[in-house]
């Protein structure tokens, strides 16, 4: 959930058998058996599951669980969900009020991170935890409701809606999404500040405008890197808002006599949770998704079956493939 610096990996394949998943490796991949599906619950036959930048995150600094955070399956039942990621311990005051994004401890239970996630054949999640797809939203193309979630949540954050203007800075998924999340919600005018064709081409295809022209009520940072928050900077009007759902680990610097003279808001954004009237911001990406069925296909770019998920992972690192989401469906 976020941008990782480029860099090289070496992805290499292992033998399979049983219920096949994929594991982070020394600077790679690898497709490994499993005795038993992953995780813990219900039980979901994965139908796709997609990678996002923060999977290679989690490699680069040691990370050697079963991957996958962008999860959507089948039910025993026959009924589609997708896997509400972010597991709070339900019991704290902040995950009763429906913000189990700022569990203290839902950290210790991050899918692909701190436990096993579901880029599986098969995988196991809390019934609480699986949310059910609303017609017309493909299960193929329903991993990226939980990246749509988190630029949702940044969106409504902020304060996105009728009467303001919004800028994206950054054009991979989650910045694509919250061109499509913003028109969703209302805004006026969304601009796209992208650096590579084809990003700027999705953007367009998602009604954004491209470039940016003036100052802004709302700006999202999403590419996760210093320019990126030194041009939301410059982008934000007075008395706006940079909503930041990159992915920073270093210190961040900003230039803060513009900010101090536009009385302008820096707000980190975390995930997603219940919002207003108690429902799932899960939800609503996945009504925007069913809704608007262009915006899976202009964000998944790439499928491949799970058995090829070396060949999936060297795709999405190449920043010259033009891949935006790269989905990978049962073998």
């Amino acid at each position: 959930m976020g941008h990782a610096p480029r860099h090289h990996l070496l992805f290499r394949p292992v033998p399979d058998d049983d219920v096949k998943a994929v594991r982070a490796t020394e600077g790679g991949v690898a497709v490994v058996e499993l005795d038993e599906p992953p995780g813990r619950g219900e039980l979901l036959r994965v139908q796709s599951a997609s990678i996002c930048s923060s999977d290679f995150l989690y490699i680069q600094y040691g990370c050697r669980m079963i991957l996958g955070h962008e999860v959507a399956g089948v039910r025993d039942d026959g009924t589609a969900a997708i896997v509400e990621a972010l597991y709070g311990c339900m019991e704290c005051e902040q995950c009763l009020a429906g913000r189990y994004n700022l569990c203290p401890t839902h950290a210790e239970r991050a899918l692909g991170v701190t436990v096993d996630g579901g880029m599986a054949e098969q995988f196991r999640a809390p019934a609480q935890n699986l949310v059910e797809l609303p017609p017309g939203l493909d299960v193929r193309d329903a991993s990226i409701v939980e990246p749509a979630s988190v630029s949702w949540h940044a969106l409504k954050l902020a304060g996105t809606g009728p009467d303001t203007r919004v800028a994206v800075v950054g054009a991979g998924a989650l910045g694509l999404l919250a061109v499509a999340g913003a028109r969703r919600q209302g805004a006026d005018e969304v601009a796209l500040v992208a650096r590579h064709p084809h990003q700027r081409e999705a953007g367009e295809r998602l009604g954004a405008r491209i470039g940016s022209h003036g100052e802004y009520d709302v700006v999202v940072e999403a590419a996760g890197t210093p320019e990126g928050i030194a041009r939301a900077v410059e982008l934000v009007g007075r008395g706006g808002t940079i909503v930041v759902v990159g992915v920073h680990m270093a210190r961040v610097e900003l230039d803060w006599m513009t900010l101090f003279h536009r009385e302008a808001r820096v707000v980190p954004s975390l995930g997603y949770c219940r919002g207003d009237h108690g429902v799932r911001e899960m939800e609503e990406a996945a009504a925007m998704l069913a809704a608007e069925p262009d915006i899976a296909r202009t964000l998944i770019t790439h499928r491949f079956p799970l058995d090829d998920a070396v060949e999936a992972f060297r795709v999405a690192s190449d920043r010259a493939s033009g891949a935006i989401r790269v989905v990978l469906e049962p073998s």
